[in-house]
């Protein structure tokens, strides 16, 4: 990840691969002097998020400039985040120069953006902060991990016991990671968004119409005569008829979003990153007015740990940032997948090593990576695990 300044210091200097543990001891903990070097430059990270995670940054920030008062940010101790004691010197080496940040996006639309609802979707955005090349890795929320707390189950539930705190610590102690923010939107923020943007080119098979309409109406409230459905919050239901690329309305591009009986988790999380990457299209379009619209439409489905005036010194440089890849976690290469007992059907990495070391390949160019410790202990714990289960 990338060394970052403590957020005060910011403010000053606006800077295809497939590819709990409840606080862990304070040895664990990074000292505060760490912590703050793995804060430099850290605005511009926010860049890259305003460009693939929904504009919902940038809603927020537009929403905070209107009325400061309603922002859906939560500070987070970052003595409470955990980071293995190993990845501290790699902060100084291979990481140096980057940043990660957290994405999830979570099965609500009801605005329970917190914790309670399990985080259907999981994400690490990472970027260079020199280059401005930016990574995409898909965490699939049915993998089976150390939920934080020497608890293992799919990975999708730390968000649910313990809100995104637990959901980084997640992340940080399996993949040797040092992530300390991160993005959470619910269902209703990703639709109004899209909407507000006039909607996303998307290609849609054959296969999926009949699943992305069968989502889209699984979303909705009433009916009316048998076959017209509408939305709670408004939205009508139109079904997507033919294939090709098309564009999708907000409810429409959500729907394709959970598609899940297309293939496997892998294609839904690729579906997940399309849908993302051409809002960025879109976003680069927007006018004030959308802008604005989105703003008072979606700020509740928001919960973040940025900072609004880093974003607001830093938006001028938006164009800067690329995605140039991305990926899904496991790698596909090394992983399994089997029904783990009575934790269900689950994707276990066959190796948790050997994962940690293609990622911080696949972020870093960090190809001779050593896993610290913990992720060794982790992985030997989930073979014990899994071993009787997996194909």
């Amino acid at each position: 990840m990338a060394t970052t300044a403590s957020k005060k210091a910011v403010k000053k200097k606006p800077v295809k691969h497939e590819p709990e543990r409840e606080v862990r001891k304070k040895k664990k903990v990074p000292p505060k002097a760490t912590k703050k070097k793995a804060k430099k430059k850290g605005g511009k990270i926010v860049l890259f998020v305003v460009e693939i995670f929904v504009l919902l940054i940038m809603v927020v920030v537009l929403y905070g400039v209107l009325k400061t008062e309603k922002v859906g940010k939560v500070d987070i101790p970052e003595e409470e985040i955990v980071i293995n004691p190993a990845v501290e010197e790699k902060i100084e080496t291979t990481m140096k120069g980057y940043r990660n940040i957290a994405l999830f996006g979570v099965d609500s639309t009801t605005g329970a953006l917190t914790k309670n609802t399990r985080s259907d979707t999981i994400m690490i955005a990472s970027v260079n902060l020199d280059s401005g090349e930016c990574r995409l890795v898909s965490v699939y929320r049915d993998s089976y991990l150390n939920l934080s707390n020497d608890t293992y189950n799919k990975c999708n539930s730390a968000y649910a016991k313990g809100g995104p705190k637990m959901a980084m610590n997640m992340l940080n102690m399996n993949l040797d990671m040092n992530i300390t923010d991160f993005v959470t939107v619910g269902f209703a923020g990703l639709r109004d968004t899209i909407d507000a943007l006039g909607g996303v080119e998307i290609e849609v098979t054959e296969a999926e119409i009949q699943h992305l309409n069968n989502y889209q109406i699984s979303m909705v409230g009433t009916t009316k005569d048998g076959e017209h459905y509408e939305a709670n919050a408004g939205t009508d239901y139109i079904p997507v008829t033919t294939a090709g690329r098309q564009t999708l309305n907000g409810l429409q591009a959500t729907a394709y979003c959970r598609i899940r009986y297309i293939g496997d988790d892998f294609q839904r999380t690729q579906r997940q990153r399309t849908v993302l990457l051409a809002i960025a299209e879109k976003t680069k379009k927007a006018s004030p007015s959308a802008l604005n619209e989105i703003a008072n439409k979606v700020f509740n489905e928001i919960y973040t740990s940025l900072d609004l005036t880093e974003i607001l010194e830093l938006l001028s440089d938006v164009t800067k940032y690329e995605v140039v890849d991305q990926a899904g976690f496991p790698n596909r290469d090394m992983l399994s997948t089997g029904n783990i007992g009575t934790k269900g059907s689950c994707i276990v990495p066959t190796d948790l090593t050997e994962n940690v070391k293609w990622l911080h390949g696949f972020l870093f160019q960090d190809y001779e990576y050593e896993p610290s410790d913990q992720v060794k202990e982790y992985s030997e714990k989930i073979k014990a695990d899994t071993s009787q289960y997996i194909k």
